[in-house]
């Protein structure tokens, strides 16, 4: 298979954006319809998968991004050196649930569930870019909200929310850590790493 010129022009597209873009943006920019381009968008994706193609094409909801695949991440890391992170701790991985499955929630909503104050693990999961705020509710002090992020999905390995395992199924799994690199390098990788039995 080889690629059409317009195809060339959406792989030109996402390989200078770096970051997710919408189908439709690119159908605009190309002045063709959305459909066209999700059609040629996915070939697209086929043709780097059947050629072995480093780059590989990730859907996020509704947009498109390149990343390099996940086999490449030991050889990209050690030519940008890049530091291994520590991995997420117990708390974290409980308010990054909370949040995930329930979005957009407050941080008291979160503190209700656990039983405990999380205002410090929302900071520092919203400095690693896991989630984010998600405006204000009409309430009483207009609490801030949160959601998740592109970076949580790619993290996750994840195209979008709808994607995560039902809560009886989480309940199940043996526990993990994810260890999550900082947001703008991971998409070299692909997808983070997950260690077994480690602590932050």
């Amino acid at each position: 298979m080889t690629l059409s010129k317009t195809q060339n022009q959406i792989f030109a597209i996402l390989f200078a954006c770096g970051e997710p873009i919408e189908a439709d943006r690119i159908a605009e920019v190309l002045e063709q319809d959305t459909a066209t381009t999700e059609r040629l968008l996915r070939s697209l994706g086929d043709w780097l998968e059947e050629t072995e193609h480093p780059l590989m094409l990730q859907r996020l909801e509704d947009r498109y991004q390149l990343t390099t695949r996940p086999e490449y991440a030991p050889v990209i890391k050690a030519a940008l050196e890049v530091r291994r992170n520590v991995p997420l701790s117990q708390a974290a991985l409980e308010v990054l649930s909370v949040v995930a499955y329930n979005q957009p929630v407050t941080r008291s909503f979160v503190d209700q569930v656990r039983g405990v104050d999380s205002s410090g693990v929302v900071v520092s999961l919203t400095e690693k870019g896991l989630i984010e705020e998600a405006g204000r509710l009409d309430l009483p002090g207009r609490p801030i909200s949160y959601r998740t992020t592109d970076h949580f999905l790619r993290t996750f390995g994840l195209s979008s929310i709808s994607e995560l395992p039902p809560i009886d199924a989480v309940e199940e799994e043996p526990e993990t850590e994810a260890v999550v690199y900082p947001e703008g390098e991971e998409p070299l990788e692909g997808q983070v790493g997950f260690y077994d039995n480690q602590q932050e």
